[in-house]
This record gives structure tokens, C-alpha cells and sequence, in this order.
């Protein structure tokens, strides 16, 4: 495991001839708040957007960028040989308003993005299709349809969808009903007898969870195995491509957006404020902010040097509770048709390749598309093994893997995309016990309590989660700028 204290940074030294940018009026109360996001995926965004309206002053705010792009884990790219774009990240949105209030769904009806629903519950084990309980039956058994019930009525008992629902937020907290919290998911899924059925499950949720069951606890299974029944969410992409929605916020959001600058390490100065170095190709620079946002994915965060001895010990801390890291592997082909139309319905089903996977028919989000796309998501230990292979490998296994039902898919083969995202999300989101709301995004209140952080592994790893870290963070700041004017 790399700690916060080892892991390889950049060395800094602070010399004379580093420049210095200036940026506090002499007279207080006569500046904007400076505040600075370090990260500009979906958390550092949705910080900037909710503080622009949440603040009722004006505020000087940067996002400190990295890459060449913003958007992070959410990416819609398009192929070269054809004007198709393909879900290349987050492949798709959660709608808990089955349930109760959606913000995120909100948010992005508020921005004026369309929205397309997505469905799918086929899964294609040992080249059966099974898409209910009479093809579960037919396939594995009565016996395995029994168990099959059973198993999902303990899970429904043990987690109701207000239990979901409520997942990772301030008002949970760990169920009774759910199982000792050390307790693994493999250990939960001992209680089916049927090995085969248990294969079944395992295939079913193998992509979501994007671990391996032994590495994940019952809450977090049971989360991704009930995220198939929708009375407890549905799901939905957002037309033209989810990466819409990152740019939309870009758009409508007063900052000063800085591309291809890494930050190196934050500390807090004698004048109060946060210094920051960071630069662009080699050029160091200094500065400094009133709040700082760390809206970093849980893996870069070794990558910032934080300095002094308190904030240093909390963010190490911080890093260690969190660190249980999950694997994703996405590949996508691109056919000149969609030979499959008629024969795959849905937006989306399981195979058991590749340990378990989803495959996408990314076509379903087009209307009357003249080309084809599939979409393979490969999680936990496969998406590592899988990923040390060429891209050329990978494309031929994933056409091996098509489901012999849906037709010959190598004559209509154009081109293919690998996009690895490994150590991209959180095996046990939250930790393995739960910490209250404020420690998770102020982790050195002391000294350091203008220091954020955000993040989906502090509640769901999802979009949502997301969401809920930005508007804690954002009212935080809001809150504190507010009495300060």
C-alpha cells in the first residue's frame, strides 16, 4: 500500500526564484474568497456549480486540472473511422426516485439535459439466455429457482429500498439486519446452495460491484445485487452522451478553469490561507487560497503533498480508511450495423465472460443508428488481468464472447477502444466503518478546517454519492463565506 508519506511526489523546494502569484488585498473584506478545487472530474465541478449558487457573494474560484480535460470518470469519446460517440466512463445514471428525491436527476433536468431510460435483466450463462425465473428454472433447476426466491426475500427483508436509499448518507446507519460489518460478501452468498446459482448471482452483479465478493462487505453486495429490482432504482443516460453533463457545468459555471496544471502539495501558511504549489509543464508557482476543495479520485490523492505534521497525519488517515481499491475495464467495438437488432432488446445484459460482464448495446442510446456498438465492462480481478493484454487481444476475445444468439458479429467488425480504469473506484465506499459526515470531508478540523475534501468513496462510489459530498462541501464554504461578509 502507498501511504500519503511515501508514495513518490515531486520534490518542491521553495526558492526565491519560484514566482509567486499575489492574490490578497492588504485591507480584508475587500477581496472575493479565493477558493481553490483541486480536481476537475464530477466532484470538483459539482463543488464549483452548487458554490456559485449557494454563496450569495461572488467568489473566486480555480479549478486545478491535471489532464488536458475535464469530466474525469465521465468521458464520451467517438470512434475515427465513424461520427458514433460511445460511453467510454460512467456508463450510465441511478434514478432513485422510485424511492424518494433524486438530486442528481434533478440536476441534470435543471441543466436542460434529455434524458433516455435503460433497462436490461438478461443474462447469458453457459450460452443459455436467462431472463426470468421460468428460464432460471429451465436452466438450473427447480431447486435453484427455490433458493433463488428465498435468497431474494432475505435480501429485500435485510435491506428495504429506504435502506438503499439511504446508503452511505447522514441519516444511515449500519442495519442489524444486514450482517456483521467485517463480515465479507462471499460470506453472505455461502447461504445459497447451489454453486450454479451462486455463479448466477455472482455474474449478475460481478461489474457493479467491481471487486471480487471475499473483497467487499454485505452492505455493499446486497447494494449491486438490489439494484436490479426496480422498485428500488432505475437507470438512464443523457442523450448525446453522458459527458454533457460535466460540460454543461463548465459552461454555467463562473471559474477560472486550468488545464494541465498539477497541484504538489498544500499547506496551510502563517497568513492563514492555504499555499498551494502547483505548475504547468515545468514552470512551479505559488499561491494562495482562503478554502481548498480536494475533489481528487481516492488513488491520486498520494500524488499531493500535504504539509505539516496535523494536516499530514489526518489526509494519511484519511487515505488509509478509504484505500480499498476496485477495477474497471471497458471495451467497445464498433460494427457497421446492429446485427443484433430484433434479438437483444434491452439496453444492456450479463455475460459470464470475462469472470462476469456487462454488455452494453450502446446502439439503444441512438435513434435508427446506422452503425453498431457494443460496449464490454470488466470489473475487479479480471479487469487487471485482462487489461495486461493488447488492445488487439482484448478486441478478439470480446467478439469470441458475443453470445452466439445474437449473430456473427466478425464480418461487420470496424474498430475497437480500450479504456482501463484501474484503482478508478472503491471496493467498501464509506470504509469498513462509517465515519460521521463532517471527519469524511473535513479530515484535520483543527488547523486545517477551510480544507475539503469530496468524494464518491466517502458514501456510494456513485455519480450520486458524488453529488451528496459536493453539496455538504459546497454548504459548508457557502455558509462560512456568507458570515464572513
Amino acid at each position: 500500500m502507498n501511504s500519503l508519506a511515501s508514495a513518490p511526489t515531486i520534490s518542491i523546494e521553495k526558492k526565491a526564484a519560484t514566482r509567486r502569484v499575489e492574490t490578497r488585498s492588504q485591507e480584508p473584506g475587500r477581496q472575493n474568497p479565493k477558493i481553490a478545487i483541486v480536481g476537475g472530474g464530477p466532484g470538483g465541478l459539482m463543488t464549483a456549480y452548487l458554490l456559485q449558487k449557494k454563496a450569495g457573494r461572488a467568489l473566486s474560484i480555480s479549478v486545478f486540472e491535471a489532464a488536458d480535460r475535464l469530466g474525469g470518470k465521465i468521458l464520451t469519446p467517438q470512434f475515427k473511422m465513424a461520427p458514433v460517440n460511445y460511453e467510454a466512463g460512467a456508463a450510465e445514471f441511478y434514478d432513485y426516485s422510485p424511492v424518494d428525491e433524486d438530486p442528481l436527476k434533478e440536476l441534470i433536468q435543471e441543466l436542460g439535459l434529455p434524458i433516455t431510460k435503460m433497462g436490461g435483466n438478461g443474462v447469458s450463462l453457459k450460452g443459455h439466455w436467462i431472463g426470468n425465473l421460468d428460464d432460471l428454472e429451465a436452466h438450473l433447476g427447480p431447486g435453484a429457482r427455490q433458493q433463488w426466491v428465498r435468497f431474494h426475500q432475505q435480501t429485500r427483508d435485510r435491506m428495504t429500498p429506504l435502506d438503499f436509499y439511504l446508503s452511505g448518507s447522514e441519516e444511515s446507519t449500519p442495519s442489524p439486519k444486514v450482517c456483521d460489518s467485517r463480515d465479507s460478501f462471499a460470506e453472505c452468498l455461502k447461504s445459497i446452495e447451489s454453486g450454479e446459482l451462486r455463479h448466477f448471482i455472482k455474474t449478475q452483479i460481478h461489474s457493479d460491484l467491481a471487486t471480487e465478493p471475499e473483497c467487499t462487505n454485505v452492505e455493499y453486495g446486497l447494494q449491486n445485487y438490489v439494484m436490479n429490482d426496480p422498485a428500488y432504482m432505475q437507470l438512464f443516460g443523457i442523450e448525446g452522451g453522458n459527458e454533457r453533463l460535466p460540460q454543461e457545468l463548465v459552461r454555467r459555471t463562473r471559474a477560472d478553469f486550468r488545464l494541465q496544471h498539477r497541484v504538489h502539495s498544500i499547506e496551510k501558511a502563517e497568513s492563514g490561507q492555504f499555499e498551494i504549489c502547483y505548475s504547468k509543464d515545468s514552470d512551479k508557482q505559488y499561491e494562495a487560497f482562503d478554502y481548498v476543495v480536494i475533489a481528487l479520485p481516492h488513488d491520486a490523492l498520494p500524488h499531493v503533498r500535504f504539509e505539516g505534521h496535523r494536516l499530514q497525519a489526518a489526509m494519511q488517515s484519511h487515505y488509509e480508511h478509504y484505500h480499498h481499491p476496485a477495477h474497471y475495464l471497458r471495451l467497445t467495438l464498433l460494427f457497421r450495423s446492429p446485427f443484433w437488432q430484433g434479438k437483444l432488446n434491452d439496453s444492456y445484459c450479463m455475460l459470464d465472460d470475462f469472470g462476469g460482464c456487462c454488455l452494453y448495446d450502446e446502439s439503444s442510446r441512438l435513434v435508427e443508428p446506422e452503425f453498431g456498438v457494443l460496449g464490454w465492462l470488466l470489473g475487479g480481478t479480471e479487469a487487471i488481468e485482462y487489461s495486461k493484454l493488447s488492445d488487439s487481444q482484448l478486441f478478439e476475445l470480446a467478439l469470441n464472447s458475443v453470445p452466439k444468439f445474437l449473430g456473427d458479429a466478425r464480418p461487420h467488425f470496424m474498430e475497437g477502444r480500450v479504456h482501463r480504469w484501474l484503482n478508478a473506484v472503491n471496493a467498501i465506499p464509506g470504509g469498513r466503518t462509517s465515519r460521521p459526515i463532517h471527519q469524511r470531508h473535513c479530515p484535520e478540523p483543527v488547523d486545517n478546517r477551510e480544507l475539503y475534501v469530496v468524494g464518491d468513496y466517502l458514501y456510494d462510489a456513485t455519480l450520486n454519492g458524488v453529488l451528496d459530498s459536493a453539496d455538504y462541501v459546497s454548504s459548508g464554504i457557502a455558509a462560512a463565506v456568507h458570515f464572513e461578509s
